[in-house]
């Protein structure tokens, strides 16, 4: 019944998988709502087995018939369950008024819009608002999420807590915190980023017997799968030389910044690269790359001095403590001028984002911040709908997008969106870009392809980051702290710990 994908739906996708089910399947609207509502009771029974009292909070869509369906169920099995209704029977949509006049000829008792909890529940169950909700929460279903959120009581959420937007995982003004999410069909987008995976708990997932018709549907993105990551990290074979696995050349490290070029080093070496150059300001070519003697550094003055580097580079990281000078913008254009593979992130960003180019040989990785200004808006308006965004990304400027925050999203230039489900929030500290490039260049040099290099190196970066963090917890988390877990994962040495739900 409950099973795992790794394939994302948006609202639109998932409204016509139901069609479709209707239509080849024959299953009836009466047909999904019994199944959602049977199969969200058995997660309940198996997620919680001590419980035996539920307060089933139900609004006035389709959502709330599903909670009618699983409190119909549980009294029949001998829990004391309580409806609170937020819209009366009468006025529900047909099949949602169907189950719940069910429900009532069960015995289940129900109260209409109560402001508090009376049958000393053990849990709460969430079908107040499902799939369609566009605007903030409004009165009074306001205060009953307030009301579901003090309680202190764990709360099982039906399809997606009540508040979230299911497509781009923005909290809608309020929103149910859950301990614990069964969506049905197929995972929405915005489970998965902003604020879903602060509000969603422990996500599951039945399909409704749909699955037949969702593989006839594209997934509007595709999770990031562990397995396969570490299937692409094959082992060495003996007969080979540190030049069978490329040469990173990073470029950075501006007045005052030598730090970024290091930790960007330091994350190529560790991720596999042969060889790792540092051009960077002639101020700071008289120190050794921090934490890896065995890179090899160079003092840039002027452009003649970067050509021969370029020449030897297999791929090159531009931005990492740039800056934005003239000596800044001469490195750029020529190492645009190259035709090396890139990554491209920091301030090089910027610099791109002043004079718009599109090429499909580089990789761009920025934050909000920098997707805003490459798009020329606001950082809410990447926000607001963060597919949206890095799709827009690799249409205007070509190649592979990394739009990095939770959920972090990976936009390829085969026109398919990948997310990664791992990391965590001591992530949000200085360097993890820094570093995150060094990976992705990394794995370029030892002849992943960009597409490649953008999902594994994400993924690396985070499920890197989350190991740390298993270790010694997340605040206080720095970038070279997770360097020992990539050089682990890309040798196979470690899993991830299993998580509870997908």
């Amino acid at each position: 019944m409950v099973k795992s994908t790794t394939s994302l739906f948006s609202t639109r996708q998932i409204r016509n998988c139901e069609q479709l089910m209707q239509q080849h399947l024959r299953f009836s609207e009466e047909d999904l709502m019994l199944k959602a509502g049977s199969g969200a009771f058995k997660l309940l029974q198996m997620q919680y087995p001590a419980v035996k009292k539920l307060v089933v909070f139900c609004g006035g869509g389709n959502n709330a018939g599903d909670g009618y369906v699983l409190a119909k169920l549980a009294h029949e099995q001998g829990y004391a369950v309580l409806i609170n209704q937020f819209k009366l029977t009468d006025q529900l949509p047909p099949v949602a008024r169907l189950m719940a006049e069910r429900a009532q000829q069960a015995g289940v008792i129900f109260q209409f819009m109560e402001d508090t909890l009376d049958n000393d529940a053990e849990l709460i169950v969430d079908a107040l608002l499902g799939i369609g909700l566009e605007n903030d929460v409004k009165e009074p279903l306001q205060s009953a999420i307030d009301l579901i959120n003090d309680s202190g009581l764990p709360v099982l959420s039906l399809d997606l807590p009540s508040g979230l937007h299911a497509d781009t995982g923005v909290a809608l003004g309020h929103c149910v915190r859950a301990s614990c999410t069964i969506t049905f069909i197929g995972i929405k987008t915005g489970l998965m980023t902003m604020d879903g995976p602060d509000y969603r708990g422990h996500l599951f997932l039945d399909e409704l017997d749909g699955a037949p018709c969702l593989s006839l549907i594209s997934p509007a993105a595709i999770l990031i799968d562990e397995r396969e990551s570490f299937n692409q990290l094959v082992p060495r074979r003996k007969n080979t030389h540190k030049g069978d696995f490329g040469h990173v050349l990073i470029i950075g490290g501006g007045e005052g910044m030598p730090g970024s070029v290091c930790l960007a080093a330091l994350a190529a070496a560790r991720s596999g690269a042969g060889l790792v150059t540092v051009a960077t300001k002639p101020e700071h070519a008289g120190r050794p790359v921090i934490g890896l003697p065995e890179a090899m550094i160079h003092g840039i003055s002027s452009i003649k001095d970067i050509e021969p580097l370029i020449k030897k580079a297999s791929v090159c990281i531009i931005g990492p403590g740039l800056g934005s000078d003239n000596w800044a913008i001469d490195l750029f254009n020529e190492v645009i001028a190259s035709q090396l593979p890139m990554v491209i992130d920091a301030s090089a960003l910027r610099i791109l984002a002043d004079n718009p180019q599109h090429d499909d040989n580089w990789i761009l990785t920025p934050h909000p911040g920098e997707a805003a200004g490459l798009l020329h808006c606001k950082v809410k308006d990447i926000q607001k709908n963060r597919f949206e965004a890095v799709c827009q990304l690799q249409q205007q400027y070509g190649g592979q997008i990394v739009l990095k925050g939770v959920g972090s999203l990976i936009r390829t230039d085969a026109a398919q969106t990948y997310l990664c489900a791992q990391g965590n929030p001591g992530m949000a500290s200085a360097g993890m870009g820094d570093a995150l490039s060094g990976i992705i260049a990394g794995l370029i040099a030892q002849k992943f392809s960009l597409a490649d290099a953008a999902r594994l190196g994400v993924w690396l970066h985070a499920a890197a980051a989350d190991l740390a963090a298993e270790e010694e917890g997340e605040k206080g988390l720095l970038a070279s702290d997770i360097m020992p877990f990539v050089r682990l994962l890309v040798n196979n040495k470690l899993r991830l710990n299993p998580k509870v739900g997908i």
